[in-house]
C-alpha cells in the first residue's frame, strides 16, 4: 500500500512528538510510504522534530 500526501499529513499529525529522523524512516518503512517519501525522510536533517508543523515544514509540505 502506498501512502498518499493527504494520508501522510494525517499520519504526521498522529505521531508522538518529539520524533527523530531515524524514527520517521522506520515508521515509513512499517507503514508503506512510497520510495520517494522514504528518500525524503532519509534526507531530513539529523534533528528531533517537536511538532507536526515543524516536520511538515522540513518536508516542504506547506
Amino acid at each position: 500500500m502506498t501512502v498518499s500526501g493527504a494520508q501522510l499529513q494525517d499520519y504526521i499529525a498522529a505521531l508522538d512528538y518529539p520524533v527523530s529522523r531515524e524514527d520517521l524512516v522506520r515508521w515509513g518503512q512499517e507503514n508503506g510510504v512510497s520510495s520517494e517519501m522514504l528518500q525524503a525522510l532519509r534526507l531530513l536533517p539529523e534533528a528531533s522534530f517537536d511538532s507536526p508543523g515543524e516536520l511538515a515544514a522540513a518536508l516542504n509540505m506547506r
